[in-house]
């Protein structure tokens, strides 16, 4: 991108970052291009992408770029307070992404309290009910856990194959069901009784057991489990 300064969207479609992206995966792009994405815009002197690649010379690397302050940002050359800050957020929720896969790959659940720990700060102040289905691992470690529902748990909403879709696809062979009542009635419904019988009938069907299903209400939880419903 050195010598004649261009505009990004003078170039070749399939080189500008955001065209790129969406065609190839963010995987094809350099560190420069990505920032670009970030930044969005230039200046009369350089084009975005210059811009961002002098960021990175600057700073050596995306990992010491990272750890710099909103305001040490600001203070270069054609990046302003939006587009520092834009960067500062987009490397926190890389920060914060890692650091939960981390944590979440580490987690062995061994009782219902501990799913409960896990999903109590995630799910209390949802206004909406939400159906999650954890994946463990052989080992009783969480591999992902995916939303699949939102809206009211009814049987026309929470389907056998979406739930055991996820475990497929994640090759496990233990799932926890998970969802939150809004209202903070932690007691489950006779829908929810009914739903989970199927899904654990299901699951036997297919060699995948049904560790457990948990209610979030607010800062309180009920194990399916411990209530012996399942």
């Amino acid at each position: 991108m050195e010598g004649v300064i261009s505009k990004v969207k003078e170039l070749p479609l399939d080189d500008r970052p955001r065209e790129k992206l969406a065609l190839r995966g963010p995987q094809s792009l350099t560190d420069a291009e990505l920032i670009a994405i970030l930044l969005r815009t230039g200046t009369k002197g350089k084009n975005v992408i210059q811009i961002a690649q002098e960021l990175i010379n600057k700073y050596g690397d995306l990992n010491v770029l990272s750890s710099q302050s909103v305001d040490a940002i600001k203070k270069f050359s054609g990046i302003g307070r939006d587009k520092s800050a834009a960067l500062s957020a987009a490397f926190e929720i890389g920060r914060r992404a890692d650091s939960q896969k981390k944590w979440f790959s580490n987690k062995k659940i061994i009782s219902p309290r501990d799913v409960a720990e896990i999903f109590i700060p995630l799910l209390r102040d949802e206004v909406k009910e939400k159906f999650v289905v954890v994946c463990l691992s052989t080992a009783n470690k969480i591999i992902k856990h995916e939303v699949v529902s939102v809206g009211h748990l009814n049987a026309s909403v929470v389907h056998p194959r979406e739930i055991f879709k996820v475990a497929i696809e994640n090759n496990s062979a233990n799932i926890i069901l998970l969802h939150n009542h809004p209202s903070g009635n932690t007691e489950p419904s006779n829908e929810d009784i009914s739903i989970t019988k199927k899904l654990v009938e299901a699951g036997k069907l297919m060699d995948i057991q049904v560790f457990d299903h948990i209610i979030v209400a607010g800062h309180n939880y009920t194990s399916f489990v411990e209530k012996r419903l399942i």
